[in-house]
This record gives structure tokens, C-alpha cells and sequence, in this order.
């Protein structure tokens, strides 16, 4: 890997960290980490993508306070809202498998990049869904209305705003490997 690689996972990780910790409400918040992964993913592609948001899932697992409400540590990937989190490394895998088809992309809009964070999301939503189920004992029928429902329509919204401004990072990273 190249040194101008490994700075961009940085780079993006970073984001990540400063986003993620943004957040409203409870049991699950809302915050910017979809976003932030949604973009670094869908920018960076399934490797690099997939590796800045594993050096955030780390970042936070020792303890640095870049998940939700600033919190960190074990403890929060062990917690009801746990698989959330571990649910971001199959999101951003996706993301950036699907942004990376060339046949889904044209010059201005890229349907696989949306097709990706659609069923990252949709990854995402069941991976943490279980969890949560699983480690709060709560009826599924609760867990959807409270770990689901409510971000139905502010994760498109941030799929809409991460498949607007990544394809121009995009442009701008592959100008300047030139």
C-alpha cells in the first residue's frame, strides 16, 4: 500500500471519528457515522474504505470517544447498540463493492454507488437489529420500531447527500493520483 493510500484511509477515518459522535436521541441515536461511512466507502472503495472504518471501530473499541453521544471503549461494542457498530464494516464493504461497478456509474451519477448503500444499510439495519434483540431481550417487533423505523428517512437523506458529494471526491482523488 502506498504511503498517498494509507493517508486517505487516515484521512477518512478521521472523518469518521470528528461525524460519529454528533448525536440525537436514545436507545439508538442519530448520528452523521452513516454518512461519514457512506462517503469514505463510496470514495475510497471495498478495501480502503473498508479499512478506515475498521481504524475507527478500533479507534473506539480502546477507548477514544468517537462513537455516539463521544463514548468509547469495549464496552459500547458489547452493549444493546453494539452490532450497530460492527455493522459498519459490511455497510462499508458494500458501499464501496457497489460504487466500484463500473456498468452501474455514468459520468454525473452513479446508480451502483446508491444500490451499495441501500443494502449496506439494509446489512447494517439487521446486523444491529439482531444485537440489539439479542442483548436487550426485546421483541423484534420493538426493536424494528425503535432501531429502524426512526432513521428510514434521515439514512436516505444521507444517502442522497453522500451519493452527491462522493463522486466528486472521487473525481478529485483519481485527478490527483495522475
Amino acid at each position: 500500500m502506498k504511503l498517498r493510500e494509507m493517508l486517505r484511509i487516515a484521512l477518512f477515518a478521521a472523518l469518521i471519528c470528528v461525524l460519529a459522535p454528533f448525536s440525537i436521541g436514545e436507545p439508538i441515536p442519530v448520528t452523521l457515522a452513516t454518512f461519514a461511512i457512506y462517503l469514505s466507502a463510496a470514495t475510497l472503495g471495498p478495501a480502503s474504505g473498508t479499512i478506515a472504518v475498521v481504524l475507527y471501530v478500533l479507534l473506539g473499541a480502546v477507548g477514544l470517544p468517537v462513537f455516539a453521544n463521544s463514548q468509547g471503549g469495549v464496552q459500547k461494542l458489547v452493549s444493546s447498540t453494539g452490532g450497530y457498530i460492527i455493522g459498519y464494516v459490511p455497510l462499508a464493504f458494500i458501499t464501496g463493492l457497489f460504487a466500484n461497478i463500473k456498468s452501474l456509474q455514468s459520468k454525473r451519477f452513479s446508480f451502483g454507488m446508491v444500490l451499495g448503500m441501500v443494502l449496506g444499510t439494509v446489512v447494517l439495519y439487521a446486523l444491529g437489529t439482531a444485537w440489539f434483540v439479542r442483548q436487550s431481550g426485546a421483541r423484534f417487533s420493538y426493536a424494528l420500531a425503535v432501531c429502524v423505523v426512526p432513521f428510514l428517512i434521515g439514512d436516505a437523506l444521507k444517502i442522497v447527500g453522500a451519493s452527491a458529494l462522493a463522486p466528486i471526491l472521487r473525481r478529485e482523488i483519481s485527478h490527483r493520483r495522475k
